[in-house]
């Protein structure tokens, strides 16, 4: 696959993300059950865990769930990951659930290391939603 990515002047700019020079949007590419740091309970591939996007002849583009795309992001917990769920949860409005959230987040830290340093990043993220009139 990176070699097609290549081949498409697709440049490895992460570890993992792959960019054309001067555009806005990031591929990131990853194996198995693990993104980022986090190892997801199943795999992505699954149904119900992901959405299609598109699907070609050898290549299917899907997107990973809201849920474990945003414990993922708030495991990082850097400024853009918390804005990309802002804007996420914004986007889904009621449709998404937040104590479906809740639920994955726990059950998914508790695997972590340095989970007492992440825990309260969902709090966090769930306050700014509340301040930007989100969901609640």
């Amino acid at each position: 696959m990176t070699g097609v990515l290549s081949g498409l002047d697709y440049k490895q700019v992460t570890s993992a993300g792959w960019q054309r020079k001067g555009e806005k949007f990031r591929f990131d590419l990853f194996r198995g059950k693990r993104i980022h740091t986090t190892e997801l309970f199943e795999s992505p591939l699954l149904e119900g865990r992901h959405t299609l996007m598109m699907e070609y002849s050898h290549l299917y583009i899907g997107i990973l769930n809201d849920y474990d795309l945003i414990v993922s992001k708030l495991i990082r917990g850097e400024p853009v990951d918390y804005d990309d769920c802002l804007m996420l949860a914004r986007y889904r409005g009621k449709g998404l659930d937040l104590m479906r959230l809740k639920t994955h987040w726990h059950e998914m830290i508790d695997y972590e290391i340095g989970e007492d340093r992440i825990r309260p990043h969902l709090g966090s993220f769930l306050e700014r939603l509340k301040e930007k009139g989100n969901n609640g």
